[in-house]
C-alpha cells in the first residue's frame, strides 16, 4: 500500500497534519518559522521536500518530540541553542525505531531511555548540530570526581536496570565549528552507569567536532562514551577540537571494541586532555596529532580501565604540568610512531605510574622534554619491553 503524504508550507497546515493522523508523511515546502513544538504521533514521519525545507521553532521552545518509529530527515531544524531541537517522549515503553537522516540543526538532538522508556533502537545518520548550548542540561554522568555534561547530539539510556536495553547506529555525526563551537559536549553517548541500563551501539562515526564546555567544576568532551555504553566501532574521521577548562578531546569510560581517529586531536583549554580512558579498549588507532595547549593538559591518559592495544602517530604537549602519555593502570602494547614533545615545567614526556603493567611500550621519534630539570621519562611502573628510537632527552 503506497504512503499517503501530505505537503505543507504553513505553521497552520504544519498543526494540522501532525494531528491527522491519515495525513501520513508530512512533507515540508520551503521554510516555516515561528513553529510551535511538535509532537510526532507513533508511525509519523517529517520529511523534506528539497533542500530549501526548514523549520523554525520559537524562541525558547523545544523542536520536534519524537515518540515510537518515527523518521525525520533531509530539514533544517532550528531552535534556541539551549534548547532541544529533537527530543522524544519518555512516556512510551519502546522508542520502537527512531531514525534522524540527513538534518541541519541547532539546538540540542537528545534520544533518552527514561522513565517509561525500556528498549528501543536509534539511527543518526548525517546529522549536524550547528550551534547548541547544554550548559544548564540537568542530569549530567557522574564519574571519576568529575560530573560530564550532555553533548550537542546526547543518546542516553539513563534506566538503572541493567535488562533495560536500547541500541543504535550512528553515523556521520558532527557539531559546532571552528568558528562557533557548540557550549557543553560535542557527541555523548552513555548508558544508566556500570550496573545500569545499557547502550548497544555497532557504530558511532563522526566527522568533524568542535566544543567547550565553558562552565568550572564539570567536564566536556568532544566525543565521549561514557558508562553503561558498549561500542564495537567508533571512527572519528574529522578534527576533534575542545577549548574548555577540564574538557576532554576524545573520552571512554564505556567498552568499544575499535576506535580509530584519523584527524588532528587538539585541546586548547587548562587541564584538559587530548585523550582519555577509564574504560575498556581493545584496539585503538590515532593516525594524526595529539596536541595540547592548556597548563595542565595531558596528551594522552589511561588512569582507568585498560587498553589492550593502542598505536598514536604523535604527542605534543606546550604549556606546564602537561604531561605527553600517563599511564596509571594495566595495559597491553602502546606505540608512537613520530614522537613525544613536551615544552612546559612538569611536564614529563611519558610517566608510568605505580599501577602501570603492560607487556611493550615503544616510541620511535624520540621522547622530549623542553622545560629544564624535567625528566623526559618517568617510570614508577612495571612494562616488560620499553624500546625509545630517536633519543631521549
Amino acid at each position: 500500500m503506497a504512503v499517503t503524504t501530505t505537503k505543507v508550507a504553513s505553521v497552520e497546515e504544519l498543526q494540522r497534519a501532525v494531528a491527522d493522523d491519515r495525513a501520513g508523511d508530512v512533507v515540508v515546502a520551503g521554510a516555516i518559522e515561528r513553529v510551535p513544538t511538535l509532537r510526532l504521533a507513533p508511525g509519523r514521519n517529517l520529511v523534506g521536500a528539497d533542500d530549501r525545507a526548514a523549520l523554525v521553532f520559537r524562541d525558547g521552545a523545544d523542536g520536534v518530540q519524537l515518540t515510537r518509529d518515527n523518521r525525520v530527515a533531509s530539514l533544517r531544524l532550528r531552535a534556541s541553542p539551549s534548547a532541544r531541537v529533537v527530543f522524544n517522549d519518555t512516556t512510551v515503553e519502546s522508542l520502537g525505531t527512531l531514525e534522524l537522516v540527513l538534518l541541519r540543526a541547532v539546538g540540542q538532538v537528545q534520544i533518552l531511555a527514561d522513565d517509561a522508556v525500556v528498549s528501543g533502537h536509534v539511527i543518526l545518520e548525517g546529522v549536524h548540530v550547528e550551534e547548541a548550548d547544554t550548559r544548564v542540561r540537568e542530569p549530567r554522568p557522574h564519574g571519576y570526581g568529575v560530573h560530564v555534561l550532555q553533548g550537542a547530539i546526547t543518546v542516553w539510556n539513563q534506566q538503572i536496570d541493567p535488562a533495560a536495553r536500547i541500541t543504535a547506529d550512528l553515523t556521520g555525526l558532527s557539531a559546532g565549528s571552528e568558528e562557533t563551537p557548540v557550549r557543553g559536549s560535542g557527541v555523548f553517548v552513555s548508558g544508566g552507569g556500570d550496573r545500569g541500563g545499557r547502550l548497544e551501539a555497532t557504530r558511532l562515526h563522526t566527522g568533524p567536532v568542535f566544543a567547550d564546555g565553558g562552565i568550572p567544576g564539570g567536564t566536556a568532551g568532544g566525543i565521549f562514551v561514557v558508562y553503561g555504553a558498549h561500542v564495537q566501532d567508533v571512527d572519528d574521521i574529522g578534527p576533534v577540537t575542545t577549548y574548555g577548562v577540564g574538557d576532554v578531546v576524545l573520552g571512554n569510560w564505556g567498552v568499544v571494541d575499535s576506535w580509530k581517529a584519523t584527524a588532528p586531536l587538539t585541546s586548547y583549554g587548562a587541564s584538559g586532555t587530548g585523550f582519555v580512558n577509564h574504560g575498556m579498549i581493545g584496539r585503538l588507532e590515532i593516525t594524526a596529532p595529539v596536541e595540547t595547549s592548556g597548563p595542565g593538559a595531558h596528551g594522552f591518559d589511561v588512569d582507568g580501565g585498560t587498553v589492550d592495544d593502542a598505536e598514536l602517530y604523535r604527542i605534543v604537549t606546550h604549556a606546564d604540568a602537561a604531561v605527553g602519555m600517563q599511564i596509571g593502570r594495566p595495559f597491553g602494547r602502546l606505540i608512537v610512531h613520530h614522537g613525544i614533545e613536551t615544552h612546559g615545567v612538569g611536564a614529563v614526556g611519558l610517566s608510568l605510574r605505580p599501577e602501570a603493567d603492560g607487556s611493550e611500550i615503544s616510541v620511535d621519534g624520540g621522547i622530549v622534554a623542553h622545560a629544564d630539570g624535567v625528566p623526559p621519562l618517568e617510570i614508577h611502573g612495571r612494562v616488560d619491553e620499553l624500546t625509545v628510537t630517536g633519543g631521549v632527552a
